[in-house]
């Protein structure tokens, strides 16, 4: 018994009682002590008398002259300026931690967005959090849905729209698509292009996702079966294929625009009816996000540009 109760009274020592203790062995004066921490005299007192109790030594020599430290007074000071300097040390680090996470950031998504959306805001993370291991994981919109599901990866950025339970979405970019074709074809010196006209030629098509279906919707009226020249695996082999002369597509400007520089590819607006790539950051609701998913969530919504047009694309 005389053990469980000394174990519950070692524990009833705090950094608040260590505190006042180091205040009066620095100052030898219990009211002034007390001023510089805010305290009332009576309370520093009592907290020193319950630091005596559970040592079982007098921590100081009180008369009407003066306070002195005792011998055990003296040890303990030693030891609480070592704690106290490790409270310290241990706060800063935390500290350091949320201003600096370190870890693993999981994310996921497919080529074309780690191409041509997120090398910016990858680079800033990189740049702002250098001790964070990026962990890349590259497939299509709803393998990156299966992965996030299953807890996997933390972060994706997939296709709009989208529904999925359990998870939360962030719309983070949207852009407009438009005919991207060879400088010499029919249709490159056009200011617009209709769908009609589009859908007169040969295409080149991602295999499936959601801008495939998008352009078959808008082609579909116009001509009962769309011409597809071939179903490619990425936006790089299509902008190869399309220059090659094999049949045109239709993508985002930004996907485009160092061929555009160059003047190996040309890219025209659809007239009319506009289609809109629009993608959204997903990551499982009710799961506390971790630190590196958190600050990378931060630097997106700061470094992609707002989009402008959330819930246009064509159904």
């Amino acid at each position: 018994m005389a053990t469980m109760k000394q174990t519950r009274v070692r524990h009833q020592m705090s950094f608040d009682q260590l505190e006042g203790f180091l205040a009066v062995a620095r100052l030898l004066n219990f009211s002034r002590a007390a001023s510089t921490l805010y305290r009332t005299q009576p309370t520093l007192s009592q907290q020193i008398q319950r630091l005596e109790k559970e040592f079982g030594r007098k921590l100081f020599d009180r008369d009407f002259k003066a306070v002195k430290l005792t011998q055990a007074g003296i040890m303990l000071q030693r030891y609480a300026e070592e704690l106290m300097a490790l409270r310290a040390g241990a706060l800063e680090a935390i500290r350091q931690i949320k201003a600096n996470p370190r870890g693993c950031l999981r994310i996921g998504a497919n080529d074309a967005t780690f191409l041509y959306v997120l090398p910016n805001a990858l680079a800033n993370f990189r740049r702002v959090y250098p001790q964070v291991q990026v962990n890349i994981t590259r497939n299509f919109s709803h393998k990156i849905v299966e992965k996030i599901q299953e807890g996997n990866i933390e972060i994706g950025i997939v296709s709009l729209p989208r529904t999925a339970k359990g998870l939360e979405i962030l719309p983070i970019f949207s852009a407009e698509l438009k005919v991207v074709l060879p400088p010499d074809h029919p249709l490159a010196e056009k200011k617009e292009i209709t769908p009609a006209e589009v859908s007169f030629y040969p295409l080149l098509l991602p295999r499936i996702g959601r801008t495939r279906k998008m352009i078959e919707d808008l082609l579909r009226p116009y001509r009962k079966t769309v011409q597809i020249s071939m179903e490619l695996a990425s936006v790089e082999i299509i902008k190869k294929y399309v220059s090659a002369g094999i049949g045109i597509s239709l993508l985002p400007e930004g996907f485009a625009q160092a061929e555009v520089a160059a003047g190996t590819l040309k890219l025209v607006p659809l007239r009319g009816h506009k289609l809109f790539r629009e993608l959204g950051l997903i990551y499982r609701r009710g799961s506390p996000l971790s630190l590196p998913a958190k600050a990378f969530l931060d630097i997106v919504q700061n470094h992609l540009p707002s989009p402008d047009r959330v819930g246009a694309s064509t159904k």
